[in-house]
């Protein structure tokens, strides 16, 4: 397995842009589950991480209690935002490896948040397309050049497949 160089500045820079991503994600968890605040938590967690380049045990934590609020809430789109949550807590993790499931991670915050606002829109395509818009034109270098040291992803079947896809061919124009 190939593996991939990955700088502090990158895990920042990846981080800061997940935070960024999920952020607009985020009001459709806190509507649905207002006393929750595990995804803010993992937000908050994951941009103490960008100002102080410190991976620790707690943000893994906060990663993790997000990940279980998107499994306790009991709305789609709210579902999906704590999941970008989750994602964005998790990238300062992300291994140096060159594979397909390691892109996912980079992407994952972006790509849970579109999903969200387009599950929260009735299924209306545009609302994602609008997000996945936002994070291309919001992605920093470093994330870019990060991703395309991974292998690129393929189309595959679901609505998130097409929406990781559209997001991965993007950022490697």
């Amino acid at each position: 397995m190939d593996e991939v160089t990955i700088s502090e500045q990158d895990r920042r820079q990846l981080g800061l842009w997940a935070a960024d991503c999920v952020e607009r994600a985020l009001p459709l968890f806190e509507a649905k589950a207002p006393s929750d605040p595990r995804p803010r938590e993992a937000i908050e967690g994951i941009r103490t991480f960008v100002r102080e380049g410190k991976r620790t045990a707690q943000l893994r934590s906060l990663a993790w209690a997000a990940h279980a609020a998107a499994r306790e809430v009991d709305d789609p789109a709210a579902t999906a935002a704590a999941r970008a949550a989750c994602h964005a807590a998790a990238t300062p993790y992300i291994h140096p490896l060159a594979t397909p499931h390691q892109s996912k991670h980079v992407l994952g915050p972006a790509v849970y948040g579109a999903l969200g606002h387009e599950l929260a829109a009735a299924d209306d395509a545009g609302s994602a397309d609008g997000e996945i818009r936002w994070a291309i034109e919001h992605a920093p270098p470093e994330v870019r050049a990060l991703l395309r040291r991974m292998p690129a992803r393929k189309p595959g079947r679901s609505r998130l497949d097409t929406l990781y896809y559209e997001l991965d061919a993007a950022l490697r124009r």
